[in-house]
């Protein structure tokens, strides 16, 4: 066990792909669950499975990049726990248009959910971390924030590099409070989001060119969360960290 338990987390994204993966493996440390999405449908099915197994679970579903609806969902945790010890911005988007066909409302869909979403949480959550002078946040910026998106546009690599620098500047702030920022930055992760926008030949092209040949899977990013999440990581923050099996090399 971490020192997790009790610790009350909230996690964007949680209906699918890796923010699901990132769930049950909080469930598993005992930590009070705050699962956030779009998708309702999926989110009621791992929230219903999660109580099954008797681990402390809530759904809200909610568009992050909606001000009101984030600060109405924050408002009602500190009033029900009295606390927020976790946020884990994993809410994402990711379109593969090029850039000469992009239209100005699917470049500011994107920035609403990838940016605008994680700020949103961020600024909500931040207060009461730094009122109670302890705080873990974990952003998810994506090897696309680090260089440049294998698979989304150019949106999606601006929205993810505007993570990073997001990340930096509240861990710069929060340090001297005891909240610590860092950004995760997941390769080709075997998800939803990846197996729909290409096509089974071009991921395995994908993989023979990675120093690990293979994609990751969404348990391996759980795991490097959780380990920023810890106190084990107590003296990390303000950094954005790699997992993609060696396919960015900096």
């Amino acid at each position: 066990m971490t020192d997790l338990r009790n610790k009350v987390t909230i996690i964007t994204g949680a209906a699918q792909g890796m923010g699901r993966a990132i769930a049950e493996r909080f469930a598993d440390e005992e930590a009070i669950l705050i699962l956030v999405d779009i998708q309702k449908g999926k989110l009621k099915e791992i929230t219903s499975g999660l109580r099954e197994k008797r681990f402390e679970a809530k759904d809200y579903c909610l568009d992050v990049s909606d001000e009101k609806q984030v600060h109405k969902l924050v408002t009602s945790l500190i009033n029900d726990f009295g606390k927020i010890d976790i946020l884990v911005n994993c809410a994402g988007i990711l379109h593969p248009t090029r850039f000469h066909e992009m239209t100005i409302e699917e470049w500011d869909r994107v920035m609403a959910i990838n940016i605008r979403g994680t700020f949103l949480l961020m600024h909500a959550v931040y207060p009461y971390m730094k009122e109670q002078g302890d705080g873990r946040i974990i952003n998810f910026a994506s090897t696309a924030g680090l260089t440049v998106s294998t698979l989304g546009g150019a949106h999606y690599t601006a929205s993810k590099h505007a993570v990073v620098g997001l990340t930096k500047a509240v861990a710069k702030e929060g340090g001297a409070f005891g909240v610590r920022v860092n950004a995760v930055c997941p390769g080709l992760i075997d998800t939803e989001i990846v197996r729909g926008t290409i096509d089974a030949a071009d991921i395995r092209k994908y993989e023979q060119s990675f120093p690990i040949a293979r994609l990751g899977n969404p348990q391996e990013v759980a795991e490097l969360v959780l380990f920023l999440a810890s106190d084990r990581s107590a003296y990390i923050t303000g950094a954005s960290v790699n997992i993609s099996g060696g396919d960015l090399l900096i």
